[in-house]
């Protein structure tokens, strides 16, 4: 080669130079001029709390959150007199009537836990169609410039080259295991070759080709497995999400009996505070009569001072329980931390209820949405094993591809050329890799049957649970009806007997003592009347979750093709926060339309009770 040669070659030894800092400036564009080889603060999120929120316990002062000044034990026993005669802790409250209609109504729009759960169906969705989306078609280019400076020996062959590739394609994949691709490879070829004909050359080779497996990954069941287990995954989320509607909605139900036994037994202390000071008034009647000692009117007052304690107590079991109501229907208007005083307007049926029990564990075995849950598993492990067995075979793969070629001085040349289809070519290819000795595909089909028979196992096991549950609660609604006719019948005998002591006391054969006892007792048997009816209402709820089902004479059902977030881009760019629900409503619109309330059954004539 001769220095007059090299003269005549193209001339592009900057070329490489130019490209190269053309990608680097491409590479630190999206770091924004940060450092590509050394961490940066951004890289480890968003600081959501500084560091000494997390590595100190801070002491607990309670003088910092008091609204009156503090007292001492003696500065506090002075208002003992005026607390004799206060008047009910929730009249000075406003009160909010509520049917369990309205609760159940209320928790199905509001409850937080339940909108939790309702989120987890579109999760499911969207990752089944995330698996059916494996066989979208792909639209793929790629584009190459190459340019070559080496020395040769001959003068046939060109030292400096410049080629400019582009290859447009689209793949295909098959649901049978394979891949289906057209592509249009273009090309623009020059060098310093004196002897070549074309300088520069085009070339437009028009390409079909497939590509199959032939054992592994062969066959519509082996390639579809992702979107079967995604779709079992999905119904399984449904079932899941019906579990926690039922108990959220049964945890409704006993917040709102629980209640109303805690009113009720509010009710029955406040009722003995009112006895022991009729009482202390009819003591201190006949002592100022000299009919009983003054130490009748002392016994009195001790009386009414103890019954104090009780209503302090069922006033914060009130409390306590009316606010794990309001959690639980989460109702704008009722805060957790509000003054307002619910009020329980449905009353208990106290109607004894003889259950069959094996038409209702059978009746749980159709309907518990565990054990279909379970199937959905068993069905997926089927799956499973099936893939496992397909995935141990040898692979061996077949390819085949038909091309058209054009070649011109022009573009437009090749394009011509490569449409007469005087040019054409084909190739097949066998492809084949075999394991030797295979032992950790075989490890995985062992695997997948073994959690198959665990699922069996456990499905068994679960069946029997059920059954127990059933049986369980059958006796339960059977025991409770049997404690509220022992509690109603010792009601009345304590009514009597206390009516009796009253009397007595009137002619001076009983004592303030016993007239406190009689009326204690009373108190006693008609809180277990209470409690008794409150936990037959609990016994059904029971035995109503234990089959897989809601008491009530509505239904509800689950609408879960229409449900969708309100405002995917909100969801995602919100940062978080600690606003409640309410306060951001453009997250969590929509809930409702996922569930839809059955009209109301018309109740059956009981006929009188």
């Amino acid at each position: 080669m001769t220095e007059g040669d090299r003269t005549t070659m193209p001339r592009h030894r900057s070329s490489p130079r130019a490209a190269g800092a053309l990608l680097l400036a491409a590479c630190a564009l999206p770091a924004c001029s940060a450092n590509p080889l050394a961490s940066s603060d951004r890289d480890y999120g968003r600081r959501i709390a500084a560091p000494e929120r997390t590595r100190e316990i801070d002491a607990f002062r309670p003088e910092d959150f008091l609204t009156r000044p503090t007292r001492t034990l003696d500065e506090a026993a002075a208002e003992a007199d005026a607390l004799r005669t206060r008047a009910p802790l929730f009249d000075d409250r406003a009160r909010v009537e509520l049917a369990i209609e309205d609760v159940r109504a209320a928790a199905l729009s509001n409850n937080l836990d339940l909108r939790v759960a309702l989120v987890a169906p579109a999760i499911a969705r969207a990752r089944l169609s995330e698996e059916e989306a494996a066989f979208e078609a792909t639209f793929t280019t790629d584009f190459r410039w190459t340019e070559t400076d080496a020395a040769t020996a001959t003068d046939l062959a060109s030292a400096q080259a410049r080629v400019q590739r582009l290859v447009p394609a689209i793949d295909v994949p098959l649901r049978t295991g394979g891949t289906a691709r057209v592509a249009l490879p273009m090309s623009r070829s020059s060098d310093n070759n004196q002897f070549r004909t074309l300088n520069p050359a085009y070339t437009t080779d028009l390409e079909f080709s497939i590509s199959h497996q032939l054992l592994r990954g062969a066959g519509r069941r082996a390639n579809t497995h992702a979107i079967r287990v995604a779709a079992y995954d999905r119904r399984a989320t449904l079932a899941q999400t019906k579990v926690e509607a039922i108990r959220q909605l049964a945890n409704t139900d006993r917040a709102y009996w629980r209640l109303f036994r805690a009113r009720a037994e509010l009710d029955v202390a406040q009722q003995q505070l009112e006895l022991a000071q009729s009482q202390l008034e009819r003591a201190e009647r006949q002592a100022n009569a000299g009919a009983v000692p003054e130490i009748e009117v002392i016994r009195a007052q001790a009386g009414v001072a103890s019954r104090l304690e009780g209503i302090f107590i069922a006033h914060a079991d009130v409390l306590r329980t009316q606010r794990e109501l309001k959690r639980l229907i989460n109702a704008p208007e009722l805060d957790i931390g509000g003054q307002a005083a619910l009020v329980t307007t449905t009353d208990p049926e106290p109607v004894e209820l003889l259950f069959d029990a094996e038409g209702l564990a059978a009746a749980a075995l159709e309907r518990r949405m565990e054990l279909l849950e379970l199937e959905l598993r068993l069905a997926q492990d089927a799956s499973t094993i099936e893939f496992t067995e397909n995935q141990a075979l040898p692979l061996l793969t077949a390819d085949y591809t038909y091309r058209i070629n054009g070649l011109g001085g022009t573009l437009g040349d090749s394009f011509e050329l490569m449409s007469d289809r005087d040019f054409t070519d084909w190739e097949l290819g066998l492809r084949a890799q075999i394991p030797i000795g295979n032992e950790a595909a075989k490890s995985r089909v062992r695997a997948a049957i073994l959690t198959r028979l665990q699922r069996l196992r456990t499905q068994q096991a679960r069946q029997v649970a059920i059954r127990q549950e059933v049986y369980d609660a059958v006796d339960q609604t059977r025991s409770t009806w049997q404690r509220v006719l022992a509690a109603r019948q010792s009601v009345v005998l304590n009514t009597r007997a206390f009516e009796a002591e009253q009397r007595q006391f009137g002619v001076g054969r009983a004592t303030s003592n016993d007239v406190l006892e009689a009326a204690a007792a009373l108190a006693d048997a008609q809180v277990a009347e209470i409690r008794a009816i409150t936990d037959y209402q609990l016994a059904k709820i029971d035995l109503a979750v234990a089959t897989g089902m809601l008491l009530g004479a509505a239904g509800v059902r689950f609408d879960e093709e229409t449900y969708e977030p309100a405002n995917f881009q909100a969801a995602k760019d919100a940062p978080p926060s600690d606003k409640p629900d309410d306060q951001q409503p453009e997250l969590l619109e929509a809930t409702t339309s996922f569930i839809n309330v059955a009209p109301e059954a018309p109740k059956p004539d009981r006929g009188p009770e």
